[in-house]
C-alpha cells in the first residue's frame, strides 16, 4: 500500500506530507483546490509523462517521494528484474526529480532508474482510474484487455504473439518473392554489374592504407636514394677508398696479429669483426635496395590508378574495403536468392503454411479462454451495475472474428442495455457520463479480484452522478478497501463520509503567492467538511446536523 507521498513544488503545492491508511482514502476540496495535482503527483513519482509546467513557478525543480509497503510477488518480481534487493519489511521507496532544463533523476529503493523503470513497476504498485479511463471505454480495442486480464492468459497470449511474428515475418519474405518478371530481370542485371565489377577489382581487406603508405614512400624515391647511395658508400667505400665494412675487417685483421702477443686482445678481435661482418651484410642489403625496383617512379603511376580505382568503388560499395565485401556478399546471396526464387517460393510457402495454422490454434484456444472469461466477467459486472443502481442493465462482450493480428482474431465490443425492453447497444451510443463513471467501478471491482495490486486510485470516479447511485458507488468504494488501499479524489459528500482518512485540499494566498495545503481531518473536521460540500459558501447548523447523519450512517453501513 502507498504510505506516505511527499511533494515538493509540484504546481502550486510547496511542500506536502500525506500519511495515508490501508483502507478508504478520500481528498475532497474546492474545484480548483489542488486535488487532482495530487494524483498528478503520484503519477509523476511512477513514471508517466510529465510536462517542465508541471514545476511551481520560481523553482527550478520538482520533487516526488512516494514510500510503499508491499508483499506482491509481482512488485518482487519487478524488482528482481531491475536488479534491485527488495526490503526485507517490504517497504519500496520512489523518487523522482524533475528539473526545469527537462532531466529526470528517478530511483528505486536508493538505486538510480530509469522514468521507464518506474512505469513498469508502476504498473505493479498502483491501478490508476482517471476521468479520461472511461473514455476507453468507448474505444473497442481496449475491451479485449479487459477480458485478457481476467482470463490471465498472459502465457498463452505470449506463445500466440510468438507464433503470429514467425508466421508474418515468413509471409514478408514471401511477399518480396513476389515480384513480376521482369522486375526480376532488371534487379539482376543491376546485381550481376555490381558483383562483376567488385570481383573485378579483387578487393583486399587492408589494401588501401597499403598502397597510400607505398605511395608515400615512391614520391620521395628520389631523395630516399640519394640518401642510400650515401649511406652505401660509407660502408662500402668509393674511388679506391674503403668504407666503413673494409676498415672494420682491417681493424679486426691488425688486432688478430695483436692478440699473438696478447691473449686479452683475442675478445676485442672477435669483436670487431663481428661488426665488420655486419656492415658488409647492411652494405650489401644497401645495394640490393639501391638496384631494386622498390623505388620505380612508374609504379606510382599505378598505385594512383589503383587507389582512384578503389575511391570510385568506395562511393558506390561502402567506405571501407569491409564495407565493399560485404556488400559483394549481400548482392551474391539476393542474387542467388531471386535465381532460386521458385524453390525458395515453394519452401516458404509450405513454412507459412504450418506458422499460420499453429498461429490460428493458439489464437482459436485464446479466444475460447476469453469467450469463457467474457461469460463470467459479464455477470460479474451486472451484478455490479445492478448494485449501483442501475437495476435493470444488461451487459454484453460481442464477438467478431478477424483476420490474424497480434491481440488474435477476436474484436470485442462492450454492448450495454441500461433500460428493460431495450437491446443492448456500443457504450459509445448509449452510456451517459454517470453510467460510464459506474461501468468503470464495476469493471474494477470485478478485475481487483484477480488483480495482485494492492492500491487503487480513483480520480472523480463521482462524475455524472448523484443521490442513491452516489451512495451506492460509495458503499462499492468502501467495500474494495477491505481487500486494497482505495484512495479517491471526490466532490460528493456521500462518498467522502465513507472515508478511513479524509484529507480536506485548500487553496490560500498570501504575499502574491498561491499555495495549496492538505490536512488530514479529525472527526470534527470532517464534519465541517461534509456540510461545506453540503452547503456551499455559508455552513449552517442544519447542514452540519446533516453531515454528523451522514458519517453515522456510513459508519453503521461499513459495520454491516
Amino acid at each position: 500500500m502507498l504510505s506516505e507521498l511527499q511533494i515538493q513544488n509540484i504546481a502550486v503545492i510547496k511542500e506536502a506530507v500525506l500519511h495515508f491508511t490501508d483502507g478508504f482514502n478520500v481528498l475532497t476540496g474546492e474545484t480548483g483546490a489542488g486535488k487532482s495535482i495530487i494524483i498528478d503527483a503520484i503519477n509523476a513519482v511512477l513514471g508517466e509523462r510529465t510536462s517542465r509546467e508541471l514545476i511551481r513557478t520560481g523553482s527550478d525543480s520538482a520533487y516526488v517521494s512516494a514510500q510503499f509497503f508491499s508483499d506482491s510477488r509481482q512488485v518482487r518480481g519487478v524488482l528482481a528484474e531491475l536488479e534491485i534487493p527488495p526490503e526485507e519489511d517490504g517497504c519500496v521507496l520512489v523518487q523522482r526529480r524533475i528539473f526545469a532544463d527537462g532531466r529526470n533523476s528517478c530511483k528505486i529503493n536508493g538505486v538510480g532508474v530509469t522514468v521507464s523503470a518506474l512505469r513498469r513497476l508502476s504498473r505493479a504498485l498502483v491501478s490508476i482510474h482517471g476521468q479520461s479511463d472511461s473514455q476507453t471505454l468507448l474505444s473497442p480495442e481496449y475491451h479485449v484487455g479487459y477480458i485478457d486480464r481476467l482470463a490471465q492468459d498472459d502465457a498463452l497470449l505470449e506463445s500466440y504473439r510468438a507464433a503470429f511474428s514467425v508466421y508474418t515475418d515468413l509471409r514478408r519474405r514471401l511477399q518480396a518473392l513476389d515480384t513480376d518478371d521482369s522486375e526480376k530481370r532488371r534487379r539482376l542485371d543491376i546485381l550481376n554489374f555490381q558483383i562483376d565489377e567488385l570481383e573485378a577489382a579483387g578487393i583486399t581487406p587492408g589494401e588501401t592504407e597499403e598502397l597510400e603508405a607505398r605511395l608515400q614512400v615512391l614520391r620521395n624515391a628520389e631523395h630516399i636514394l640519394e640518401l642510400l647511395q650515401c649511406a652505401y658508400s660509407a660502408l662500402n667505400g668509393t674511388d679506391g677508398e674503403g668504407g666503413a665494412a673494409s676498415l672494420a675487417f682491417s681493424a679486426a685483421d691488425a688486432l688478430d696479429r695483436a692478440a699473438a702477443y696478447s691473449d686479452t686482445l683475442s675478445e676485442a678481435s672477435s669483436g670487431v669483426r663481428e661488426a665488420a661482418f655486419a656492415l658488409s651484410e647492411c652494405a650489401d642489403t644497401l645495394r640490393d635496395k639501391l638496384y631494386s625496383e622498390d623505388f620505380d617512379a612508374a609504379s606510382a603511376d599505378a598505385i594512383e590508378e589503383r587507389l582512384d580505382m578503389l575511391h570510385t568503388l568506395r562511393r558506390k560499395y561502402g567506405e571501407t574495403e569491409a564495407d565493399m565485401l560485404q556488400f559483394l556478399a549481400d548482392a551474391i546471396a539476393e542474387r542467388e536468392q531471386i535465381e532460386m526464387s521458385d524453390e525458395l517460393r515453394v519452401q516458404l510457402t509450405q513454412e507459412a503454411k504450418a506458422a499460420y495454422k499453429k498461429a490460428f490454434e493458439l489464437a482459436q484456444a485464446l479466444s475460447d479462454e476469453r469467450k469463457r472469461a467474457a461469460d463470467a466477467f459479464c455477470r460479474n459486472v451486472c451484478e455490479e451495475l445492478q448494485f449501483l443502481d442501475m437495476p435493470s442493465v444488461r451487459f454484453t462482450v460481442d464477438f467478431a472474428e478477424t483476420d490474424l493480428t497480434e491481440n488474435g482474431m477476436d474484436r470485442l465490443e462492450f454492448l450495454l442495455s441500461a433500460n428493460a425492453g431495450e437491446a443492448p447497444k456500443p457504450l459509445s451510443k448509449i452510456a451517459s457520463g454517470g453510467e460510464l463513471s459506474r461501468i468503470m467501478l464495476a469493471i474494477k471491482s470485478v478485475l481487483a479480484e484477480k488483480d495482485d495490486i494492492e492500491t487503487l486510485i480513483f480520480d472523480e470516479i463521482d462524475t455524472g452522478v448523484s443521490g442513491r447511485a452516489a451512495q451506492k458507488i460509495a458503499i462499492k468504494l468502501s467495500g474494495l478497501s477491505r481487500t486494497h488501499q482505495v484512495l479517491c479524489v471526490t466532490h460528493l459528500a456521500q462518498i467522502a463520509a465513507f472515508a478511513d482518512t479524509h484529507f480536506r485540499i485548500e487553496k490560500t494566498e498570501h504575499d502574491a503567492q498561491t499555495y495549496t495545503n492538505v490536512e488530514a481531518l479529525d472527526a470534527i473536521g470532517r464534519k465541517h467538511e461534509l456540510a461545506r460540500i453540503l452547503g456551499g459558501i455559508t455552513v449552517t447548523q442544519l447542514q452540519l446536523q446533516s453531515a454528523e447523519e451522514m458519517l453515522q450512517n456510513a459508519e453503521n453501513e461499513k459495520k454491516r
